[in-house]
């Protein structure tokens, strides 16, 4: 007969919870208590001890002393490698107008989705705006960027064009004061520019029905914890410089060191490492944009990974797999750029006024809804007789088209 347990000494999970639970701890019980319900669900009765061992990866004894299953990554790891050396091929290729162009929207485009990840939506004009600005390139005649804006882009920018400097506790707690220049994080205060000294949970799910899915390191083991982490960032290994990375936004995402912005820090970390692993700050891919398309996936693979032990090859392959589908969907990036660039070639010698340019770079860029001479006025900020002149030469000169409908209401489209 079954031995029973008391009840104070015993929890009841799902029998599928219970193996994930010992595959990640890395145990074996012999002699479970295997009943099944009427609903017909198993379950499992477990002594309390097995519950107080380690549920968290940090709780394990030397966790950062990371493994991999070298042969489950290494052809991927190579199809990175090889995209990563085509991609800088291809635009090596490109005049220096191009290359900037191309950066410009890689580096907008990262910053924005960064953002996105966490829940909140960037002015795609205003982080266009500061890039191009603190780059050296043309800006378009925007003057106004939110200082939230500007701080995001200033982190982003130190990680990627300064990336052969030593991360520090000084710069990451000065990318942090950029991330929340007021101090808050919405309505709320936080600590800015220095590591929590409280204690915090991952979770979701609406109020009263929270699920947490991960509590991270203990405040008091915050600093040293940081300590080790940056001096392994910085120092020379022969580990690949893209598992550097994956390990390095696992890692730091794990300590979770500040009140927020842990996300956005991680990420930056990861592309400051990209960045070495090119050997060069020009940026034409986005690891960011690929992971707000998969975030299921994303926050899976670290949920796995933080509830595992050191064994990191899931997420590792989640990883590799992730940023070989952003090198290879940054071709559209640079198609859109390569038009943009035959488009204007074509009407070299064709007279365009700055309201024209304007709105046909918009238009190149993707301009949202149709474009009507009311839209055109106040984008250009000129009257609807000035914007319907312009409208007009462009048409006369077989730049664009109207559409059949006609009065105010027209819409106007690029000539075939």
């Amino acid at each position: 007969m079954d031995e029973v347990f008391p009840v104070a000494e015993t929890m009841r999970i799902s029998l599928s919870v219970c193996l994930t639970f010992f595959e990640n701890i890395n145990i074996a019980v012999k002699n479970l208590i295997i009943r099944r319900k009427k609903c017909g669900k198993y379950f499992v009765s477990l002594p309390q001890k097995y519950f107080d061992m380690a549920k968290y990866i940090y709780q394990h004894e030397n966790w950062t002393g990371f493994v991999w299953d070298y042969n489950k990554i290494v052809v991927t790891l190579g199809e990175v490698r090889n995209l990563q050396g085509k991609l800088s091929g291809a635009m090596s290729a490109l005049g220096f107008s191009l290359k900037s162009e191309a950066m410009l929207e890689t580096l907008t485009l990262d910053i924005m989705k960064s953002s996105e990840i966490e829940g909140e939506k960037l002015n795609r004009k205003q982080v266009r705006s500061s890039v191009a600005r603190r780059l050296g390139l043309e800006t378009g005649g925007l003057t106004f960027v939110d200082k939230n804006i500007e701080g995001v882009v200033e982190m982003l920018l130190d990680a990627t064009q300064n990336y052969t400097q030593d991360l520090s506790e000084d710069r990451l707690f000065g990318w942090h004061s950029a991330l929340f220049p007021s101090g808050r994080s919405g309505m709320y205060k936080i600590e800015v520019g220095k590591y929590r000294t409280g204690e915090i949970q991952v979770v979701s799910g609406a109020m009263g029905k929270e699920k947490v899915h991960y509590k991270a390191v203990e405040a008091k083991n915050v600093k040293p914890e940081m300590d080790k982490f940056i001096n392994w960032v910085n120092e020379k290994s022969s580990i690949d410089l893209v598992i550097k990375s994956a390990v390095a936004h696992l890692w730091f995402v794990t300590i979770h060191p500040f009140d927020d912005g842990n996300g956005r820090i991680a990420r930056a970390i990861s592309d400051m490492l990209l960045a070495r692993s090119d050997e060069s700050s020009q940026r034409f891919y986005s690891m960011s944009n690929q992971i707000l398309k998969e975030r299921k996936k994303y926050y899976t693979a670290l949920e796995k990974a933080q509830c595992g032990n050191s064994d990191i090859t899931f997420w590792l392959n989640w990883f590799l797999n992730c940023l070989k589908n952003a090198l290879i969907n940054t071709q559209t990036t640079l198609n859109n750029v390569l038009c943009k660039a035959e488009f204007w070639k074509k009407i070299t010698e064709i007279t365009i006024n700055n309201r024209q340019r304007l709105m046909i770079n918009k238009m190149l860029d993707g301009f949202s809804g149709k474009l009507t001479s009311s839209k055109w006025a106040k984008i250009t900020k000129c009257s609807t007789d000035t914007a319907l002149r312009d409208i007009k030469d462009l048409i006369e000169k077989g730049i664009l088209n109207q559409d059949k409908a006609g009065g105010r209401s027209a819409n106007y489209t690029f000539a075939s």
